[in-house]
């Protein structure tokens, strides 16, 4: 099996944010920064990659009556553990994503990857299939934090570009997420068509 091709589908062809336009909840509003974004996807990656392994590794020994609730049960093991260690060592990233994080467990992503990837190949396609998809969430994720930050308070990760007189406030505030992202859905998509040309 093409590992490589596997992360490559899940960073372009399957991006869950550009493409699949699936987690729009934490898409729209964790995104206010570049760093509130790469942390909420790094979060969803960290629990979508050990989901998949494992889930994978018990598809055998599953009954199709029980397969949703045991993923949810997986998933919701794997993002408590998460949300105790950043509580325990991220105190910042916590208080940002707040009821974020718990939310995980619901995410259609990691669902979706249970039931459409990890129940039906091998442990080591799903887990670089959790790494694909983690990486293209984590990249449309920052992206997204990137262009608002930048617009609406004129900094990127936390440092200045330009003075604050310039900043669009629009861009920081819920409307200006819905309006970022469809223009980069609109590049990604005319993009992704001149490829295929």
């Amino acid at each position: 099996m093409n590992y490589i091709g596997i992360i490559k589908n899940g960073i372009i062809k399957e991006n869950p944010t550009f493409v699949l336009m699936l987690g729009m909840c934490p898409t729209l509003a964790t995104t206010t920064s570049a760093l509130n974004g790469l942390s909420m996807g790094l979060a969803t990656m960290a629990v979508l990659i050990c989901t998949n392994l494992v889930i994978s590794c018990l598809k055998s020994v599953t009954p199709d009556k029980v397969r949703i609730p045991v993923f949810i049960v997986v998933i919701a093991a794997f993002v408590t553990i998460l949300q105790m260690v950043i509580k325990a060592f991220l105190p910042d990233i916590d208080a940002a994503l707040g009821l974020f994080i718990p939310l995980i467990v619901v995410n259609c992503i990691i669902l979706g990857r249970a039931e459409g990837f990890a129940s039906k190949n091998s442990p080591v396609a799903s887990l670089f299939d959790g790494i694909g998809i983690g990486l293209g969430f984590t990249l449309g994720l920052t992206l997204l934090g990137i262009c608002r930050e930048l617009l609406g308070s004129g900094s990127v990760f936390g440092l200045t570009m330009w003075p604050e007189t310039y900043n669009i406030l629009l861009f920081v505030l819920p409307p200006g997420a819905f309006i970022t992202l469809g223009f980069l859905i609109a590049i990604v998509n005319k993009l992704r068509r001149q490829e295929y040309k």
